[in-house]
Order: C-alpha cells, then structure tokens, then sequence
C-alpha cells in the first residue's frame, strides 16, 4: 500500500511539475515572444482592425562584430478612414484632422462626397501620437484603423538584394529580392497569440531540430555587413557620377565560405518608396540576373587550367605576332601591337589575347570547354536570390577556333556577375569552388536561431595550380597594372582588368560599347575577400584600368582597415 501511495504521489507531482512548466513556458511566449503583439491587440480593442495587416519576419544585416541591424521590419501606426454618411460637417473635420497630420484635401473631399459608400481610406501610416490626438475628438464619422507596414530603415542600402513588399493581385508579398526569395519564411501565416500552447511548444521545437530551417516561419539574418555596403555604394556612386554608365555593380565576397558582405548596384531606389521609381527596371538585380560577356577577367582561369594541365608555366614563352587568325577571322590584342616572343606572365601583365589563346591550343578545345564547364559559368549559382540567370557557352560547344580564342579571354560567352566572382573565387579558395549565399541564418519567434547549411563546392583546380596563377596577379599588380602605382608595400593583392566589347544585336559587336570589369583578392595567399566590380557602356574612357582600378583600391584599403587585416609581407 506504502509503495502505491509514494507511486501515486510521484505521479501527481510529476504531473502539477510538467503543468507549471506548461505554464512558464507560455508565459514566456506571452511576455517576451508575442508581448509587442498583445500591446498592439488591447490598443486597437474598440477600434476597427483591417485584415489587410499581416505580420511578416524581420530581415537583418550582420556587422563585423556580429551585431544585428534592421535592414527590414514591421512598422505599426495607423490609417485615417471615413464613413460618408456619417460626417456632418466635412469642412470641419477636414480642418480638425489635418492640423494633427497631413490630409490630401483632394481625396478626402472627393470620399466625403461618395453617400452610400460604408468606408473610405483617407491617410495612411499615422503614426500613434497623430492616433492619441485624433481619438479624444471623437469626429462623427473618422475612424482609426490599426495598420502595420513593411519598413526598410537603410533606405537604398543594398536595395536590389533586400527587395521589398508589394501588392500581387490583392495579396501583400514579397516582390524583389530576399522579400520574394523568402517568402515562405518571413510571412507569418499563423499567430501564435492564438494558438494552443501545447501546439505552439510542438512547433517551436519541430524548428528547432528540422533539416530544414527555412521551412519554418522567422526573421532571417544575413551576411551583408552595412558598412562594407555603404563604402561600396558610395565608391560606386562617384565612379557612375564621372563614367555615366547604364549599370555599375560590385560583389565583396568571402572566397571560402561564400558569405557575401555586400552586393552593390547603380542606379538603386529606395523601398520605402518604390512607387516613386521611374523606370521599374531599376527593382532587378543585374549581378544575379543578368548575363555578360566579361572580357580578361576570364583570362587567369585560362592560364590556371593551362598551369593545371602542365601544358604552361609562369616561364612558358611564345612568340606574339600582335594579331592572329582562327577560323578565318582575324584576333588581336586590345593594344594592336606584336610583343614578340614573351612569357605567361606578360600575358597577364600585358593583358594579351593571343597569348591566352596561344594557352587553349597547348590545352586542346576539348578539355578547355571541360574546365569552363568543371567552374560552372554556364550554371546557376543556386544563390538564395531570386530570377538568377544561367550563363551561356553555346559559342565553345561549336567547335570553331575562333570561338575557343574568343572564350579564353572573355568574349563569346555571356555569365552573370555572381557566376563570375564564383568562379574566379577558386584561385583565391585553393581550387574549390565555394557557394555564394546571402542568408547565413533563421531567426525564429521562440529566440532560437539556426544557421543556414551551405554546401561545400567541388575541387576543379590543383591547390599548386592556383598559387601559381595568384604569384602571377600579384606581379601584375606590383609591376604593370596602372604602371605598378597600385601596389601596397605591406599587402599582396592579386587582380586583374577586363575589358569586354558589347555584342551587337544584329551581328558583331559595337565598336564603341564596353563592359569594364575588375576582380582581385586579398592578402593573395591567404585571402580574406575577393571583390568583383563591373560597369555597362562607361562614357569616355575605353579600359577599366582607368575606371575601375583605382575604385578596387579605395575599397580594399578599407576593408583592410576596418577589418584590421594584419600585413603580409
């Protein structure tokens, strides 16, 4: 009997331990998770509430110091409604209300006057001390409507990535950018003010241990770094300012993880407005959605697969007769001078086309198309944006020389930016090819964050290859690019120039369009960033050593400033 009752005695106190701890937990969701919410809810209790007013996650930029900063978030305030019927004097209520906050006399009057119509919005985004003003007047007719929007603080920092919230048929979702890539995770469809505590607990756990974090509702964090993103957009705000370019972009960019700290673009909009931008072009992202013939960025990849063959060394020399022909059309370099005979290294010095492709034919077009391939230029990122594009190589799967030479520096075949820095990321990554993602994490209500798995890419170059090929950029930059002026004493940096001339629609190219392009990574060896920058039709100077170089600098230093990069050499 003894041994039945301290049974019973452990079981019902077993059971009031698991119901308190029932009760803490649900109160931590009252108080801390949803504590805004039930604010909100007892402000708006005898005020009229519109549907239309859904909750959505927040969306974060990451600092250095792995500090969190609002990059989106839900704005609560108010809307200003009227029921015509009911207003006995609308010179008077206009006059009440506009004196407390600003009322478009137009449309107010224009609602007033529609009798018979039970509701007409007349303002929107009140903040709640205009609200605490206007509710003790108690205006026959004035209704104050509880209203929630989506507010972007940075305004039009890394706008194109963020994307924004807008109307799709009569729905509120996301339309550009991370706002539509993540859609599913950051629109909260259920609230968790009314749902079953043992439900709610079910959940938060079930989040907790998926396999999938972005399946659940939550904010989401990101590696965009705000003040590398601002230093970029300011460097390529002055750079537009001068050039006049049709787009300029720039990708800062961790070369091992993928994680990249900012992604850049000009002409850019401020989400908070978006109605207000003239030509919605201005909404896409150009570096993940579009594709580019790239120019000589493309050729330390020719010369890396050429190392990795065995085919070339840095020391390999050929003669450069200035131009040659393949497939019966005529090749020359961007300087229409003959070097003579000349290293691997001064074709990346000198930035040679008939020494890259002088590197093909010692490779053989069959296994160079292998290693375009093996680097997926012709093949989406998988990046967590969306409406990415797909890089074209049709022109190597022809088989004509020409197309192969055209390829080996750039031209001829079309990728995207992000395909680009992905790809010339192996020399700076040992010869793997990394994942490039912008969401590190998910943050969800109940306070657990869960870190976004990223696969790790595959082996397309030996690590030897690679080294080789970055001592080359180095010399490049701390003898020939720009004269040699580029150099940093204390830093090895390894870039490179690119210079694309832009096809024609009807056939050729134009003689006077050009893509300017510039990548580089820094310290060379063991790299801690790998920066991309690009710019369509630049007015006045043909060569992006003139446009680009100096903007990569700028940038550069500063990261190795802000960063506190120690010196390498």
């Amino acid at each position: 009997m003894r041994a039945q009752f301290v049974l019973r005695t452990r079981i019902l106190c077993g059971f009031f331990v698991l119901l308190a701890l029932l009760f803490i937990v649900r109160l931590y969701f009252v108080q801390i998770v949803h504590g805004a919410a039930y604010q909100d809810s007892a402000k708006v209790q005898y005020v009229q509430s519109d549907p239309d007013t859904g909750s959505r996650g927040s969306i974060y930029f990451t600092t250095k110091d792995g500090e969190l900063v609002s990059a989106a978030v839900m704005q609560a305030g108010w809307r200003i409604a009227i029921k015509p019927d009911d207003i006995a004097d609308a010179e008077g209520a206009f006059t009440q209300l506009n004196a407390i906050v600003p009322i478009d006399q137009e449309r107010f009057f224009a609602s007033a006057g529609k009798y018979g119509d039970p509701y007409e919005e007349i303002a929107f985004r009140v903040p709640d001390d205009a609200a605490k003003k206007i509710r003790p007047l108690s205006i026959p007719g004035v209704l104050l409507v509880r209203d929630q929007w989506r507010f972007y603080p940075a305004r039009e920092l890394a706008a194109q990535t963020i994307g924004f919230v807008g109307y799709q048929g009569d729905k509120k979702v996301g339309v550009y950018g991370l706002e539509k890539e993540w859609q599913d995770t950051l629109a909260q469809t259920k609230d968790g003010r009314y749902v079953n505590p043992f439900a709610e607990i079910f959940t938060n756990i079930q989040a907790a241990v998926s396999t999938n974090p972005a399946a659940h509702e939550g904010s989401i964090v990101t590696s965009l770094e705000p003040s590398v993103q601002r230093t970029v957009e300011e460097t390529l705000e002055k750079v537009a300012r001068t050039y006049s370019p049709r787009v300029i972009g720039g990708i800062v960019m961790d070369p091992h993880t993928g994680e990249i700290y900012a992604m850049a673009l000009r002409p850019a909009f401020d989400p908070n407005t978006y109605q207000t931008a003239a030509n919605a072009a201005v909404f896409s992202n150009p570096l993940v959605e579009s594709i580019y013939e790239m120019g000589s960025i493309m050729k330390p990849l020719t010369m890396a697969a050429g190392i990795d063959k065995g085919v070339v060394t840095p020391t390999t020399t050929y003669y450069d007769a200035g131009c040659i022909v393949k497939s019966g059309k005529e090749i020359c370099n961007s300087d229409d001078v003959a070097h003579g005979v000349v290293s691997m290294q001064e074709v990346l010095n000198q930035s040679l086309n008939t020494g890259a492709s002088f590197v093909v034919d010692k490779i053989g077009h069959t296994v160079f198309g292998e290693y375009v391939r093996s680097l997926e230029l012709g093949k989406k990122t998988g990046i967590d944006l969306p409406n990415e594009a797909s890089g074209r190589l049709k022109s190597i799967e022809n088989g004509y020389d020409v197309d192969y030479a055209s390829a080996s520096f750039g031209q001829g075949i079309a990728v995207s930016p992000v395909e680009m820095i992905r790809a010339l990321a192996v020399l700076a990554n040992d010869g793997v090819l990394p994942s490039p993602h912008v969401v590190t994490a998910i943050k969800y209500q109940s306070g657990v964050t869960r870190a976004v798995d990223v696969k790790e890419g595959p082996r397309i170059l030996s690590a030897s290859s690679t080294e080789a090929v970055t001592s080359m950029l180095v010399k490049a930059l701390d003898t020939a690019l720009v004269g040699g002026t580029l150099k940093q004493t204390h830093y090895s940096i390894a870039a490179k120039t690119g210079t694309a001339q832009i096809a024609s629609p009807s056939g050729g190219y134009y003689t006077d369009r050009f893509l300017h392009s510039f990548f580089g990574y820094f310290p060379a060896h063991d790299p801690k960033f790998i920066i991309f920058l690009f710019m369509v039709e630049p007015h006045t100077t043909q060569f992006s050593a003139a446009t680009l170089a100096t903007p990569f600098i700028d940038i550069t230093k500063y990261l190795i400033n802000y960063y506190a990069i120690p010196p390498d050499r």
